[in-house]
């Protein structure tokens, strides 16, 4: 439910984005052509006019500077999580042949998280912030020995559940 309620409001928020866009881009046409230098000098403006416009110029800039800060902030989250999906899916791979007995649970972890990195990149995509090209793996080590994959297990899942708590709260922070 809760996950159903994020995915609204991520759609919601890219909506909102898509409709500010084609706001921003007609409203080129609201930008003033005229200069300060090419003011009439005889055009006098109330003073308290002018000091309450300034304010509200200012109060605007505050308020769009904010915002652009949560989306770029919003954006580079869903990034940093993809690549950090990415990055345990193929430290999950390598651990491949730990024992017969946790091959089933590791199996359903690698399912896991490779769902949850497509579920990521695809949530990307809808946004128009995906990058045009995904990300290839890097070199993963090689666990040679059953001791190496054990205690590169031990490691891998650790830090993996280190990096969801992370997800979780920057996710929980977004919505």
């Amino acid at each position: 439910m809760a996950q159903l309620s994020a995915q609204r409001r991520m759609k919601l928020m890219a909506l909102q984005l898509l409709l500010w866009h084609s706001a921003l881009w007609s409203g080129q046409e609201a930008i003033p052509l005229v200069t300060v230098s090419s003011l009439p000098p005889s055009l006098a403006l109330p003073r308290s006019f002018l000091l309450k416009s300034l304010e509200q110029v200012r109060k605007i800039q505050a308020s769009s500077s904010g915002l652009l800060e949560q989306l770029v902030s919003g954006i580079k989250c869903l990034s940093q999580l993809h690549s950090g999906l990415f990055f345990y899916q193929g430290l999950l791979q390598a651990l491949a042949g730990i024992s017969p007995e946790l091959a089933p649970t590791l199996d359903m972890l690698q399912l896991d998280v490779a769902n949850f990195a497509t579920t990521i990149w695809q949530e990307m995509e809808n946004l128009g912030v995906a990058p045009t090209v995904q990300p290839t793996q890097s070199t993963m080590p090689a666990f040679t020995s059953a001791f190496q994959r054990r205690a590169g297990g031990v490691l891998a899942t650790s830090y993996l559940q280190s990096f969801l708590e992370m997800a979780h709260q920057a996710l929980h922070h977004l919505a």
